[in-house]
């Protein structure tokens, strides 16, 4: 990742259909189009590709879980479960539908702890939203059999792990809705975009008509379209639509090189007994996005994340002191900081990160080293790159 650094003819290409038709948004102008209808296109490929029955292209992966969060009916004063460790547009989505995300630990996937979310349900909980972090996945068979007992929605959050499978199928498909990004960092990128998938018709309608103002999109007059409900513009453009056209279909040899990368320097690092590597469940298979390890305690990785930037090992975070991806340094949200005023429902519903401690996602995020896969290294860099992370490793234990 990122698919960026593989940009090519290909992209060129689709990009080029559009602006030789003029056309930039997704909907509409049927006769200046010249047949090219790139968004539509895409949701075709990527519905094929992950074997899903609907998708809805949207704006970002921000938008994708807003929009799956509204599509599923989330709403004010509901409770969505959600992990310590994601980005922060997680809990700014549960957020913009008016409810109350509740944080609970993660354990050595990286992802939801099934024991925390089950300790963490209550009358309004209406949802679980599994993160799968860094290009992995929690332990799904467990996530669902919680949601199904509970008859809560199951929100899957891969934006960060398009590709990865478990028990072969692709991860986005095993909720009751997906969300992908594609924005400039991801695997398949289209500068900015995302996407919903699901395989419940309602959800899909919901999803389509939300996105796009409420557009019932029926007939071939835009302006005369009905609004059965209220939405708000959460549109991808066709030129972004053209680029992740291009890139999606370029999806199978970009998983080959970042497992074929990540494999190399797993199997390095693998000589260090101080090191050991995040827990994928039984039956799920990464898309090597990103390699996940574990150094002894907390202060061993701060001092071999300090060492691996001064020894130009970019690319490698240590998310524990990240201000994005950890809830220790969320104090906007603690602190419920906000340009409008917040509803008295979201502001009471927030009062438990006054006093909650996660000390079991300390233990592993403490701990974490978490390095991207790059497509465009070379062999020689690659091992370079092994052998340099080695020494620093073993100069920091």
């Amino acid at each position: 990742m990122p698919g960026f650094e593989l940009f090519g003819s290909a992209e060129r290409k689709e990009v080029n259909d559009v602006l030789e038709s003029g056309v930039l948004m997704r909907y509409g102008f049927d006769g200046m189009r010249n047949g090219h209808w790139k968004a539509k296109q895409l949701e075709a490929e990527l519905q094929s590709t992950f074997k899903t029955e609907y998708v809805q292209l949207v704006s970002s992966g921000t938008a994708a879980v807003s929009v799956a969060l509204a599509a599923s009916g989330i709403g004010a004063g509901d409770e969505v479960i959600m992990p310590s460790f994601t980005f922060v547009a997680s809990f700014e989505a549960i957020l913009m539908v008016g409810a109350i995300p509740v944080l609970v630990d993660i354990d050595d996937t990286l992802a939801l702890d099934p024991k925390a979310v089950k300790n963490a349900i209550t009358s309004k909980t209406k949802a679980i939203m599994v993160v799968q972090m860094c290009g992995s996945m929690g332990d799904m068979d467990a996530l669902q059999k919680i949601s199904s007992e509970h008859d809560l929605i199951l929100i899957e959050d891969a934006c960060q792990a398009i590709g990865a499978t478990y028990k072969g199928k692709a991860l986005g498909t095993i909720g009751h809705l997906g969300c992908f990004s594609f924005d400039f960092v991801k695997t398949i990128t289209s500068g900015e975009g995302g996407a919903v998938i699901t395989n419940n018709k309602d959800y899909y309608v919901n999803a389509d008509h939300y996105s796009d103002h409420g557009h019932d999109h029926e007939g071939n007059d835009r302006g005369a379209e009905g609004h059965p409900f209220l939405g708000y513009n959460f549109r991808i453009s066709e030129l972004h639509a053209a680029v992740g056209l291009a890139q999606v279909r370029r999806l199978p040899d970009f998983l080959a090189i970042q497992k074929k990368n990540y494999t190399v320097l797993r199997n390095a690092l693998s000589e260090l007994p101080e090191v050991t590597f995040r827990t994928v469940p039984d039956g799920g298979e990464e898309s090597y996005a990103f390699l996940n390890f574990f150094l002894p305690d907390l202060e061993t990785a701060r001092i071999a994340s300090k060492n691996l930037k001064e020894g130009g090992v970019d690319g490698c975070f240590h998310y524990f002191d990240n201000n994005w991806h950890y809830v220790r340094k969320w104090d906007h949200l603690k602190n419920v900081k906000s340009l409008f005023p917040i509803s008295k429902e979201i502001k009471d519903g927030l009062t438990y990160l006054e006093t909650k401690t996660f000390d079991q996602s300390d233990h592993f995020i403490g701990r974490n080293i978490s390095c991207l896969i790059k497509l465009s290294w070379t062999e020689e860099e690659v091992l370079q790159r092994a052998q340099k992370m080695v020494e620093i490793i073993k100069s920091s234990i």
